[in-house]
């Protein structure tokens, strides 16, 4: 499943443009959401994983470490989930639509509902696989 969201990225305290971007969400990896950005400056996209239960943390309160953190604030009288993304090309700051992120998030524990993740993902195979590939 995919839910479009108009993104802003925040370039300075007084200018953002809004970028094409989505939130993904597949049940065979029930942990994850795929966040995949679309340049306008550039082709192709620019993919992040995020935890799922983070994106959920995140509207209500300040989450992640390293190369993702979000947290929930308001801009321009919106409620949106912030996101800082950093890599070693560099970072950007990001606002995601707080009802948008939960529209999301519905839709995916309408898919997996939280606590039964686990029942959709065998370590086992998943850990063989990987073993296979080294």
């Amino acid at each position: 499943m995919a839910h479009e969201l108009p993104v802003q990225l925040v370039l300075s305290h007084d200018l953002s443009v809004s970028i094409p971007a989505a939130l993904q969400y597949d049940a065979d990896d029930p942990y994850a959401v795929r966040a995949v950005f679309r340049p306008l400056d550039q082709g192709g996209t620019v993919e992040w994983f995020l935890s799922r239960d983070m994106l959920a943390q995140a509207l209500s309160e300040h989450t992640g470490h390293g190369d993702v953190r979000m947290w929930p604030t308001s801009d321009s009288g919106r409620d949106v989930v912030r996101m800082v993304l950093s890599s070693p090309a560099g970072s950007a700051l990001l606002n995601f639509p707080a009802q948008g992120v939960e529209s999301f998030l519905r839709e995916t524990r309408s898919a997996v509902p939280p606590g039964t993740e686990s029942s959709r993902f065998d370590l086992d195979t998943e850990l063989a696989q990987l073993l296979a590939e080294n």
